[in-house]
């Protein structure tokens, strides 16, 4: 739905990457990254990019508990009982941006595979992740109750 929105050549926003944020952790881990990799299937069906979807989702739903041990200081026992939304907004801030960014460069590097367009992935990964987490962000703003 949003992969028309290429504004000024480098923004595009990608949402679908708020699976890998909003999937509970108490979860198995062989069935997120399997629906991970399906969803990034499902986009690149759509998208006609040839599995770089699939493999940049992938990518960061591996690295998800990687970062929740360090930005929220979770160990394996605190997962069932972890809640994004009980931690601040500085965490959960830091989090989301970092795995938006590493599924950004994953995406762009492979979408323009060369050194001649170095500058071009890093350009389309600063404005696209910048729109990815402002939408991201304005979307859990606008659909979350307030207490």
């Amino acid at each position: 739905m949003l992969n028309n929105i290429l504004f000024l050549d480098f923004i595009n926003p990608y949402l679908y990457i708020t699976f890998v944020f909003l999937y509970p952790l108490k979860e198995n881990r062989i069935p997120f990254l399997f629906f991970s990799f399906l969803l990034g299937l499902f986009v690149d069906f759509f998208s006609d990019s040839g599995g770089i979807h699939a493999f940049s989702i992938l990518s960061i739903a591996y690295l998800r508990l990687f970062f929740v041990k360090v930005y929220f200081r979770k160990v394996t026992a605190d997962y069932p009982f972890f809640k994004l939304k009980s931690e601040s907004f500085g965490k959960i801030f830091n989090y989301v941006v970092t795995l938006t960014v590493i599924h950004h460069l994953i995406y762009f590097s492979f979408a323009n595979f060369s050194f001649h367009n170095l500058s071009n992935v890093f350009l389309n990964t600063l404005f696209s992740s910048i729109f990815t987490l402002t939408l991201y962000f304005l979307g859990t703003y606008i659909f979350t109750k307030s207490k």
